[in-house]
């Protein structure tokens, strides 16, 4: 599709339900890339299922944490991806490799982190009942930034479109503008309701064109403000917003709010319901109302980069919202006729001739003449689209595609990697879980080099709760119940992450059967040369060990005996 001709024609929102995209297990969150072809969703066993969005196919799986993921980020180029778990754990993973890079142990529950617009080294990290907290990847130090009121840590935050001002805002309403680099206050505001009444801040978002922020209250109003005029008012000002949305009939609360690609239109999906608003930003008027199926509650929304595409999740599962495309070929081509049946068509007699040999050779007019000038068909413009209101050249080291991998049957059959019987003999039995080790940083289905084990920071804050429990664990009093299943089973962390279903089973089902070394590594399943069960269940069934049956492990086992 050209995507010169996006916004040229007709308006720019979804209208309809456009199918939905099935993790396998349950979606919590979904991001996309800067230029829309890629989709992150982090699930809740701790995977993020990265979808190519043009074919709607998964392009990768990385498996990262091992408690539910709830907040994702791009980094600006696509090569990284920052994820947060709900156990506390920041980390950044290569998206090419589906390595971990690094990680950092915050004290409280991660509610939203975001990648710096611009410096692919910067991550704002927001912590419950903490200020926020900006990481500088490569050295592993982070800046605590500055709160107005030490005693009400419920803030949010957000980088501005090129990341030079930080945003942040608290549960009395007010405003700070921080300079992301030396985090000194350039302007503030308080968001107030029509009785002077102050109402807490819920979220920030950002245009991606343009210099617009909305704000999502606690009093149910999205309001929509100019990015200049805020700079320009200086501290304790009092700047009016240019439009406030809400829903006046239900007094719907707004779970998730964000821009359109082009600006023009906000989204926001209710907290009641799974339902989505979409108003016209310049004028203020609601234009759509998509809604899902009933009874289901929305977890997250995110507005298509380019196109006038919305995801939705709701009930673990992502929904795409798109515009009814109808093909009217008679635009492209005014002759053309649809056909019910075939016709049978009467070929002039010159007209598939490369040289027509009866035409008589007209004098050249000027349009003529033009045709014979040469057309340069080498160089390549770069997509409007794609390229940032500051930028002239589109960023050729971006990441926009994943080659696909395919899929090896038998890993044992693999010609690249080592001999079985060579990594059986070199392992020993108590080296079982260092060659799980080995195996879970190896990419599946290829043999290489071992990978370096991540570096993992611990932050310290100060005054911070350590025993909060993340919102996504404790909703509405079944928290409880919802903490014990989310994530993987326990005995997952860590290098033990494949072995997770073996041990459980010769425990307590087959206590008679001697589990020896000798019998393990002549069968192919004990020390590092695991691959035979392990790997077959690797490449059936990605998700690990959640979802591995018991009758299937009986059967490999039953030929041993």
């Amino acid at each position: 599709m050209n995507l010169e001709l996006l916004e040229s024609f007709g308006q720019n929102y979804p209208e309809e339900a456009d199918g939905t995209l099935d993790c396998i297990s349950m979606a919590l969150t979904c991001t996309f890339n800067r230029w829309g072809t890629l989709l992150a969703v982090g699930c809740n066993d701790g995977r993020i299922v990265i979808w190519d969005f043009l074919t709607r196919g998964i392009a990768k799986i990385i498996s990262a944490h091992i408690h539910p993921v709830c907040s994702l980020c791009w980094s600006r180029d696509g090569h990284k991806l920052v994820s947060a778990s709900t156990d506390n754990i920041v980390s950044q993973w290569d998206v090419l490799t589906g390595d971990c890079d690094q990680r950092f142990r915050f004290p409280s529950p991660i509610l939203k982190l975001q990648c710096h617009p611009r410096d692919m080294d910067k991550v704002l990290v927001c912590p419950m009942k903490s200020a926020p907290v900006l990481l500088t990847l490569s050295d592993s130090k982070h800046v605590v930034l500055p709160v107005d009121d030490d005693s009400d840590l419920n803030v949010v935050a957000a980088f501005d479109r090129r990341g030079e001002y930080t945003y942040t805002g608290n549960a009395k309403g007010k405003i700070l503008v921080l300079k992301t680099n030396t985090q000194e206050l350039v302007a503030s505001f308080r968001v107030t309701t029509g009785t002077s009444n102050t109402t807490a801040i819920k979220s920030i978002e950002f245009a991606r064109k343009g210099s617009c922020f909305l704000i999502n209250t606690a009093d149910r109003i999205i309001r929509v403000y100019d990015g200049r005029e805020i700079l320009t008012c200086g501290r304790d000002g009092e700047p009016e917003p240019m439009q406030k949305l809400q829903d006046l009939v239900n007094r719907t609360p707004w779970k998730r709010c964000c821009f359109s690609g082009d600006g023009e239109y906000i989204v926001a999906g209710s907290a009641r319901q799974h339902a989505l608003y979409i108003w016209e930003k310049s004028i203020g008027n609601l234009v759509k109302i998509l809604h899902g199926t009933r009874g289901e509650l929305l977890l997250d929304v995110a507005w298509h980069p380019v196109r006038p595409i919305i995801a939705s999740i709701s009930s673990g599962v992502v929904s795409i919202w798109a515009q009814n495309q109808v093909e009217n070929w008679s635009a492209f081509a005014p002759d053309f006729k649809e056909l019910d049946e075939n016709v049978e068509y009467e070929e002039r007699e010159s007209e598939f001739d490369i040289e027509d040999e009866d035409k008589s050779e007209p004098e050249q007019t000027g349009a003529d003449a033009a045709e014979d000038e040469e057309v340069d068909v080498t160089s390549v413009d770069p997509i409007v689209a794609f390229c940032s209101s500051d930028e002239e050249l589109e960023d050729h080291k971006a990441l926009l595609y994943l080659p696909i991998a395919p899929e090896v049957e038998d890993p044992e059959e693999n010609p690249f990697g080592p001999p079985p019987d060579a990594a059986v003999q070199g392992a020993a039995p108590e080296d079982a879980a260092a060659g799980g080790d080995k195996k879970q940083r190896q990419p599946s289905a290829e043999g290489g080099p071992t990978k370096k084990k991540a570096r993992t920071t611990t932050i310290e804050l100060q005054g911070v709760p350590s025993d909060e429990v993340h919102p996504l664990l404790g909703v509405k009093g079944d928290g409880k119940s919802k903490k014990k299943t989310a994530g993987r089973p326990k005995g997952t962390k860590g290098k033990d992450k494949d072995f997770s279903f073996r041990p459980k089973p010769y425990r307590g089902e087959r206590p008679s059967f001697p589990m020896m070394p000798e019998a393990l590594g002549s069968s192919g399943l004990g020390g590092g040369g695991g691959g035979g069960m392990k790997g077959r269940a690797e490449g059936v069934l990605p998700s690990g060990s959640l979802v591995v049956t018991q009758p299937y492990k009986q059967h490999d086992i039953g030929g041993l005996d």
